[in-house]
């Protein structure tokens, strides 16, 4: 499954509130791997087991007398080298069942409320990923460009995630180790290519194991939800308010199961829905990047250098067209003009097209790669896509992105395939979702099934009941989270109310829409609900 994250941290700030290029989703190789608390399609697909309501049952408005240091610690803020931002270090418990076994540091950050008028507390943002970095996120776009009011009124604070970037991160492989793994054959076509990624999929999963092994059993998203809790009563809030991006929506939505009294004003923005399974997730994935794939390629045949098409080119062909490219980088891959020596194959340049489906922004940087690289034999521009998306910098150098969100989604959930044998009879149903990119999500979803630790997570539904209004926004073209997965998170939560953006690209807020921006402002800044059923473009 690909990484849902809304925003790339290390995104520079722009004027506009969204950067060029959003980049939620993770890696063609290394994210497709269980990002949502899941549950298996057919019969059983909104049932909550005893063991999930046991998970998710509300915990007691007094604190656990064990967890009560926790709740109490005094947080000493200092700078943190970014003008107007302080810093601090928060601690948790690696166990919550066991609060005597030891601590986990957790990075906080914040830009306190900038502005004269009456202050409503704390406002918590996620970016998504998992493994997104949410002091990055903060530092480099919330705290800057969200509305002057938000900023004016709101202390606007950020955690990493225990596992996550300044949060004790989660480390698997060495940045060479890691340029191998990124050019992995993710289609395979053989009986070797498949030992090949096999192989692949263990040595990512053993260096992450030998890393921290017990803090790998710790990082899932019910810890990092309570450990949320635990910020929000050291901030001194009585309630939680929150702007979740993509999988952020599923931390939100997993917040409020565990702590419905506790929920302030939540934002669900490109939400997930906890009630499918693993495959039925990754599927549901490959259709909607297929529709992004269209939507680019409606656009692209209108332009006079589109290399996938021209005029009256249907997308059914265009998807032909690239697959035929991918299929002859497999073959032959293309020189890009990398110092380490790294030429374009099939993985880093399927990585780099998904990369530029999260924000129609980007297509015009696509649309000039996929012509460097399919007329001029250059995958220079493609390439740049892919690190970007793996968050590798102009050095060589790999942010904790993949090795936390494999950790995370890893643990939330099983396995979407256990063997090679189960991806063959699935990738029928996979190449109807996606015949572009079906196959390979199909194969990347094997990565959970060597992982070194055994899930703790299952499916189950969300309800919150006794939660304030929460606010769930969809957008109806967006490639990572599909639209109907925030219709059913709103019609899961009792309290939720669905708010629509009819357009593409993955999230909503500060997309361009006024009409999604305001609604939400008045919604974090007055608590006002839109109307059932808005929608807007």
């Amino acid at each position: 499954m690909y990484l849902r994250r809304a925003l790339r941290p290390d995104t520079p700030p722009r004027s506009s509130r969204r950067p060029r290029t959003v980049r939620t989703a993770g890696s063609f190789l290394a994210a497709a791997v269980l990002l949502v608390s899941a549950c298996s399609s057919g019969s059983t697909q909104h049932r909550t087991t005893p063991a999930a309501e046991a998970v998710l049952a509300a915990l007691p408005r007094a604190t656990p007398a064990a967890l009560a240091p926790y709740y109490d610690q005094k947080l000493s803020w200092r700078d943190c080298g970014v003008p107007g931002f302080q810093c601090a270090t928060m601690k948790a418990p690696l166990d919550y069942a066991k609060p005597s076994a030891g601590d986990v540091r957790l990075a906080v950050a914040r830009k306190k409320a900038t502005g004269p008028g009456s202050r409503l507390g704390s406002l918590l943002v996620n970016p998504g990923g998992p493994g997104g970095s949410a002091i990055g996120y903060l530092q480099q776009y919330a705290a800057l460009g969200y509305p002057a009011e938000i900023r004016a009124r709101y202390d606007m604070v950020a955690m990493d995630p225990r596992g996550v970037a300044r949060s004790e991160p989660v480390e698997c492989l060495d940045d060479r180790a890691m340029d191998a793994y990124t050019q992995t054959d993710v289609t395979p076509d053989d009986r070797e290519e498949t030992d090949a990624l096999v192989a692949a999929f263990q040595k990512f999963a053993e260096g992450c194991g030998a890393h921290e092994p017990t803090l790998l059993r710790h990082v899932s998203t019910v810890e990092a939800a309570r450990d949320m809790d635990v910020l929000r009563a050291v901030l001194g809030d009585r309630r939680l308010n929150y702007v979740g991006a993509s999988y952020g929506t599923f931390l939100g939505a997993t917040y409020a199961g565990l702590y419905p009294d506790r929920v302030g004003r939540l934002v669900l923005d490109g939400a997930m829905d906890p009630t499918l399974s693993a495959r039925r997730i990754n599927i549901d994935q490959a259709t909607g990047f297929e529709a992004a794939f269209q939507s680019f390629t409606k656009d692209c045949v209108r332009q006079s250098d589109c290399p996938i098409g021209g005029p009256g080119t249907t997308p059914q062909r265009a998807g032909e067209n690239l697959a035929a490219f991918f299929h002859k980088l497999d073959a032959h891959p293309v020189p890009t003009g990398d110092p380490s020596g790294r030429r374009l194959g099939e993985a880093l340049g399927t990585t780099g097209v998904i990369a530029a489906m999260y924000d129609k922004s980007a297509w015009p940087q696509l649309r000039d790669a996929l012509n460097a690289a399919m007329r001029k034999n250059d995958g220079a521009g493609l390439l740049a896509l892919s690190d970007s998306y793996y968050e590798r910098d102009s050095k060589g150098g790999y942010s904790n992105l993949m090795y936390a969100n494999a950790a995370v989604n890893c643990l939330d959930l099983p396995a979407a395939f256990s063997s090679p044998a189960e991806v063959k009879k699935a990738l029928p149903a996979f190449r109807k979702a996606s015949p572009v990119f079906g196959e390979g999500l199909a194969w990347s979803a094997l990565n959970c099934g060597y992982w070194p630790v055994r899930a703790t997570g299952e499916p189950h539904r969300i309800e919150a009941k006794g939660a304030a209004p929460i606010l769930v926004v969809g957008t109806t073209r967006d490639p990572a989270t599909p639209y109907r997965w925030a219709q059913a998170l709103a019609h899961q939560l009792s309290s939720g109310r669905l708010l629509t953006y009819n357009g593409d690209g993955h999230t909503a807020y500060g997309r361009g829409s006024r009409c999604i921006d305001s609604a939400i402002d008045a919604y974090l800044l007055r608590g006002t609900q839109p109307p059932a059923a808005k929608r807007c473009s």
